[in-house]
């Protein structure tokens, strides 16, 4: 996540709601939705944590999309608000994947390589698909940042996902799956600290924009 990512605070607010955006926005949450029931029921036929984490990442962004529609046009601070709640659900879903990876690497058992590789990639087609829909948007305000930041770590995630693959089919063991699942664990964490502290930032100068305001008034 570059630096340049982070300089949105000369993003003018839209007046009107984007189209475009909100199009966008559908097609994508319809995507995740439908990639989420797959792969976590891919998942659990194939024991792999990789999968079950990858798949609560298509879950979250499904619900982040819809969040996102809620909000889109609205004042900055109902759209820093959201990209709160967002930033908090990645900070969860990292956490809840460490904890899934340790009890797994206790009493686990070896997943299925070819399950892991098939669904892996066609995850990463449909990442891929939705990031470049998305792309033009990714140096919008912190909402907008937050739905860009989610669809290009699921991407490399699922590039992950097709290493964990290659890793189990090579050694025969799970710990590939598993360290795929940490690293997607601490992505998730790393991507969901960046979201609440640019939605904080922007929730502080909404209300820096209010109280002049209220006072003239």
């Amino acid at each position: 996540m570059s630096a340049h990512c982070c300089n949105h605070g000369s993003t003018p607010e839209p007046s009107t709601v984007d189209v475009r955006w909100r199009r966008a926005l559908w097609i994508a949450l319809v995507v995740n939705a439908a990639m989420f029931s797959v792969e976590f029921m891919a998942g659990e036929l194939a024991d792999s944590r990789s999968l079950q984490a990858d798949s609560i990442d298509f879950f979250a962004d499904a619900a982040n999309y819809a969040i996102s529609l809620g909000v889109a046009g609205l004042a900055l601070a109902w759209r820093a608000r959201a990209a709160l709640f967002k930033g908090i659900t990645l900070l969860g879903l990292g956490v809840y994947v460490l904890v899934g990876a340790g009890l797994s690497a206790v009493e686990g058992s070896s997943p299925d390589a070819p399950a892991i590789g098939i669904i892996g990639a066609l995850a990463l087609v449909a990442n891929v698909a939705v990031a470049a829909l998305l792309y033009r948007w990714r140096s919008g305000d912190a909402n907008m940042q937050s739905v860009w930041i989610c669809t290009r770590n699921d991407a490399i995630a699922n590039i992950a996902v097709l290493a964990a693959a290659f890793g189990v089919f090579g050694t025969g063991t799970r710990w590939p799956d598993l360290a795929v699942a940490t690293a997607m664990a601490l992505l998730s964490l790393t991507g969901g600290m960046r979201i609440v502290r640019l939605a904080l930032s922007e929730m502080h100068m909404a209300k820096a924009l209010v109280e002049p305001a209220a006072f003239q008034s």
